[in-house]
């Protein structure tokens, strides 16, 4: 065989070693990050982001989400039943306002979720769902070596299973990624998945912010019977 044609077979049989079952689980998630966050700039993220939240027997609801990853600051502000909620993290406290006000009725603090323990779920719910695959590299994640090709809704995926230190977190997750391109798709997760609970997201389009690609819309669903739970859209 020529040397040329032997290096264009060569080349050939090498992308679709990687596109195929073959790579790794870390080898996947350094390549989706390198779709998502090319020139890394996920662990300075100083940001704001604009969220419409929609649920079918729901009204639609519009959230701000502030990101300050180098101050380890994070502020969500939500209309909840015309009233306004501010809630957040700051220097490693919990802070509640509604209506502008540190100061309100008890009786709020029950029907609007106030307790600070929320503050610091929403922070790792935001974080963690806008910030992935990037934060799959956080301590105590356990990226699984094996990667499947699967077909998902009609589409064709490496899927890649990531769990965690028990002092992290208990859930299982899936996360399934574009063979081509190596975006990410969809995302899963099973509390007990012997169960089949839990839920998956499918994540349409891109949107840039901070040279980070984003998912623009999340579609949930019920993983037992495909139920659509809502979309959260990126504006």
């Amino acid at each position: 065989m020529k040397p040329l044609l032997l290096s264009l077979c060569l080349m050939v049989l090498a992308v679709g070693f990687i596109n195929g079952q073959n790579i790794t689980g870390p080898e996947l998630v350094e390549k989706a990050i390198q779709y998502h966050d090319p020139s890394g700039h996920w662990a300075q993220l100083n940001t704001t982001l604009q969220l419409k939240e929609t649920r079918p027997n729901g009204p639609d609801r519009s959230s701000t989400v502030h990101i300050n990853l180098p101050e380890e600051f994070f502020q969500l502000d939500r209309m909840t039943d015309s009233v306004t909620v501010t809630r957040g993290i700051k220097d490693g406290l919990c802070f509640v306002k509604v209506d502008g006000s540190a100061s309100f009725d008890s009786t709020l603090v029950e029907p609007l979720r106030l307790q600070c323990d929320r503050s610091f779920l929403y922070r790792d719910y935001y974080q963690y769902l806008y910030g992935v695959p990037m934060k799959l590299k956080d301590p105590g994640t356990i990226v699984h070596k094996q990667v499947e090709k699967v077909d998902f809704m009609g589409r064709t995926y490496l899927k890649l299973k990531v769990t965690y230190r028990e002092d992290v977190g208990t859930d299982t997750w899936y996360f399934y990624f574009n063979p081509d391109s190596y975006a990410m798709e969809v995302y899963q997760f099973y509390h007990e998945e012997a169960k089949k609970d839990g839920e998956y997201i499918t994540l349409e389009g891109i949107k840039e912010v901070d040279g980070i690609k984003m998912p623009k819309v999340r579609k949930w669903y019920i993983n037992k019977d495909d139920k659509f739970l809502g979309t959260d859209s990126l504006e």
